[in-house]
C-alpha cells in the first residue's frame, strides 16, 4: 500500500492505476509510452507501402495522431480506465495497403466508417457482453500469445535493420545500435530502481541514439524541412463511395481488433490487479470505435488499445493511467505539429527494435500466463493450442493459397492475430459453450423429474 495515498499497489509496481504521478513525472511517462507504442510508426509504413503520395501520407501521420490522442485520452480518463494507449490496428494494413495501391482508399474509407459504427452501437447498448463467455482464458491467452509473437517479428526486422534489402541489414554497426538499445532496456528494467526501472525505454532510447549518431547512423534532414503546423484534411481521398465487398472485409477486421482490444484489457487488468468487467469492455470497445470512425473521417484507420504499450506496465513498474493520459496529451500535440512528428520517425531502425523486443518479451509471458489459468481439460487445450498453431502456421502458407481465394480473404489470412482469433472464438464456442449449455439444460431436465 501506498502511505501517502493509501492505495493498494499491486505487487512489482512502482505506481499502481490510480496512483497520479507529479507532472514532471507523468510527462517522462507520457513520453515513453508514445515512443514504445506504434503510433508514429504504423502510418510511415502503410503510407510508404500503398506508395501514397507526399501530402497525403503526411495527412495519414496527422490523423492518426489526432485520433490515437482523442481517444487515448476518453478511454484513460473516463472509459475503460486502464493504461492503455490506443492506435492504428496492425489487423487493418494488409488491407488498407491493398486498398490503396489499386487506388480505392475512399471505399476504404466508408468501409472503416460502416464498421466503426456498427461496433460502436454493438458495445454501446451492451450487447458485446452477452458474448463476454465466448472470451476465456483460452481465447484471450491465445490472442495476446499471438500478438506478441506477431510484434517480435516485426520488431526483429527493425532490430536487424529494418529492411533485409539494404546493405546495413544485419551489418556489425546495426547490430552495435541495437544491442546497445536492447541491453539498455533490459538491464535497466530488470535490475534498475527509481527512475533508471521507470525511464528504462527512454535511456534505452537515447543510448541507441548516441550509438546510432556516433557512427553516422542518425539523421535529422527530413524533420528539417517538415513543417511546423499541420491540420488533418475531412476525407482527403475524396467523396464517400460504397463498396460491399471492401465494407465488408473491414468490419470483419473491426473485429479482429475487438478481440485483440479485449485481450489487451486483460493484459493490463493482470498486471495492475483491477477486474475487467462488461461494463469496462463495453465502454473500452465503444471508444476505440469512436476513435476508428474520427480517424476514418481525416483519412486515418482503425484504433485499438496497444499491446506492446502493456508490455511497458510490467517491464517499468508503472501502472498509472495518468501517465497514458499525458501520452494523449503529447499524441495531440504531434497531430498539429508535424516537424516533431518527424523527428520520432528519424529513430534509427535498429534503436526501434532494440526498444520494442523487450515489450514483446513481456507480451509474450503474459499471453502465456494468461494460458495458464485455462482449466486442464482437452478441450480448453484444444481451443488454445489450435488457435497458436493456425496463428501461427497459416500466415507463412498464405501466399500458396493465391488462385484460391479471393484477395481480401488472403490479407485476412497473412494476419496471424486474425487467424488465430477467429479459430479461438469458433472452437471456444463449438467445444466449450455449447456443450457446456446443453450441459446444463440436461442436468435441470434430470432435476425437474
Amino acid at each position: 500500500m501506498n502511505a501517502e495515498t493509501g492505495l493498494v499497489r499491486p505487487v512489482g509496481l512502482t505506481l499502481g492505476l490510480e496512483e497520479q504521478p507529479p507532472l514532471p513525472q507523468a510527462v517522462a511517462l507520457g513520453l515513453q509510452h508514445v515512443l514504445v507504442s506504434n503510433v508514429w510508426l504504423d502510418p510511415v509504413f502503410v503510407a510508404a507501402a500503398a506508395g501514397l503520395a507526399a501530402p497525403l501520407a503526411a495527412n495519414l501521420v496527422n490523423a492518426i495522431f489526432l485520433a490515437a490522442g482523442i481517444t487515448t485520452l476518453i478511454q484513460s480518463t473516463r472509459l475503460v480506465r486502464l493504461p492503455v494507449v490506443e492506435g492504428p490496428s496492425a489487423a487493418f494494413d494488409g488491407l488498407l495497403i491493398g486498398f490503396g495501391k489499386s487506388g480505392q482508399l475512399a471505399m476504404a474509407t466508408t468501409g472503416l466508417l460502416v464498421g466503426g459504427v456498427i461496433v460502436f452501437l454493438i458495445a454501446a447498448t451492451g450487447l458485446l457482453g452477452r458474448v463476454r463467455r465466448l472470451f476465456s482464458p483460452a481465447v484471450t491467452g491465445a490472442v495476446i500469445l499471438l500478438v506478441g509473437i506477431a510484434l517480435a517479428g516485426f520488431t526483429l526486422i527493425e532490430f536487424f535493420g529494418g529492411n533485409p534489402s539494404s546493405d546495413s541489414f544485419g551489418a556489425p554497426s546495426t547490430l552495435l545500435i541495437a544491442t546497445a538499445t536492447l541491453l539498455t532496456v533490459v538491464l535497466l528494467s530488470c535490475f534498475g530502481s527509481g527512475p533508471w526501472r521507470s525511464y528504462a525505454f527512454i535511456w534505452g532510447l537515447l543510448v541507441g541514439d548516441g550509438v546510432a549518431a556516433a557512427l553516422g547512423q542518425l539523421s535529422f534532414a527530413a524533420a528539417g524541412s517538415a513543417a511546423w503546423i499541420g491540420i488533418p484534411q475531412l476525407l482527403p481521398y475524396g467523396p464517400l463511395q460504397l463498396d460491399l465487398g471492401i465494407t465488408l472485409a473491414l468490419t470483419i477486421a473491426f473485429f479482429i481488433a475487438v478481440i485483440e482490444a479485449i485481450g489487451v484489457y486483460y493484459a493490463a487488468g493482470e498486471i495492475v490487479a483491477t477486474e475487467i468487467t462488461t461494463h469496462r469492455i463495453n465502454a473500452g470497445v465503444a471508444g476505440a470505435s469512436f476513435g476508428s470512425v474520427l480517424s476514418a473521417l481525416f483519412g486515418g484507420f482503425a484504433t485499438t488499445a496497444y499491446a506492446q504499450n502493456v508490455g511497458l506496465l510490467k517491464l517499468t513498474g508503472v501502472g498509472s493511467r495518468y501517465a497514458v493520459t499525458v501520452a494523449g496529451v503529447l499524441f495531440l500535440v504531434l497531430a498539429f505539429i508535424p516537424k516533431l512528428g518527424a523527428v520520432l520517425v528519424a529513430t534509427p531502425d535498429p534503436v526501434v527494435g532494440g526498444v520494442f523486443l523487450p515489450a514483446a518479451g513481456s507480451l509474450i509471458l503474459t499471453g502465456v500466463m494468461t494460458l495458464a489459468r485455462t482449466p486442464d481439460t482437452a478441450r480448453h487445450a484444444t481451443v488454445a493450442g489450435l488457435a497458436v498453431i493456425m496463428g501461427t502456421g497459416i500466415p507463412p502458407i498464405s501466399a500458396s493459397l493465391a488462385t484460391r481465394l479471393p484477395v481480401i480473404a488472403l490479407e485476412l489470412l497473412n494476419q496471424p492475430v486474425v487467424v488465430g482469433a477467429v479459430v479461438a472464438l469458433a472452437l471456444e464456442l463449438v467445444l466449450v459453450q455449447l456443450p457446456g449449455r446443453l450441459a446444463k439444460r440436461v442436468a435441470r431436465t434430470k432435476a425437474g423429474t
